[in-house]
């Protein structure tokens, strides 16, 4: 058990039988009355988001969160299925649960498989990833004072903003949390 003093962003609970994240919080104390805290929770399972306000000492129930690192293999059309390097176990992760972020990943590429409860409840990608452009319109010869951006596929399939400079063949450094280019390596 837990009390509203453990709340933090990232926080996990377990609220009406489903596992809850804490994407936001704030402690309110009012000039009069007892203090709260008001909080703005994802559930984990569905992504559908929640306010709730708790009264200060409320108690929760805290669900401990394993991280596996595991190797992604390959992508279905419906699931992203990894690998335990350790015990050569393979799991499948539905596409609901990688969102975005799993068009970055590149086959034999590695990530932090978050387990709740016995079940898969979200994927940590590495911050950075290098991949190579396989297309790129080419861009227009002197017109880099306004800081303008084109769209790039990468080698994955995904497509990201890339300044006018990136030509296809190039290997960008790319932050898996925003997906936006960061640098060419």
């Amino acid at each position: 058990m837990a009390d509203t003093t453990d709340f933090r962003n990232g926080y996990t609970m377990k609220l009406d039988g489903a596992i809850w994240e804490i994407v936001g919080f704030q402690h309110v104390k009012p000039g009069k009355g007892v203090a709260f805290v008001r909080t703005r929770l994802r559930n984990v399972e569905t992504g559908a988001v929640l306010e709730r306000t708790f009264r200060s000492g409320d108690k929760v129930d805290d669900v401990r969160i394993e991280k596996r690192e595991m190797q992604f293999l390959y992508s279905e059309t419906d699931a992203y299925h990894f690998m335990d390097l350790e015990t050569y176990e393979q799991i499948a992760v539905p596409e609901a649960t990688m969102g975005e972020s799993g068009k970055l990943l590149l086959e034999n590429g590695s990530a932090h498989i978050l387990v709740a409860e016995g079940k898969t409840i979200g994927v940590e990608l590495p911050n950075f990833v290098e991949l190579k452009v396989t297309f790129t319109e080419p861009g227009v010869k002197g017109d880099t004072a306004t800081g303008a951006t084109k769209p790039a596929t990468v080698e994955t399939g995904a497509v990201v903003a890339v300044p006018l400079f990136v030509n296809q063949g190039d290997v960008l450094k790319i932050d898996t949390r925003t997906s936006e280019c960061v640098e060419r390596v």
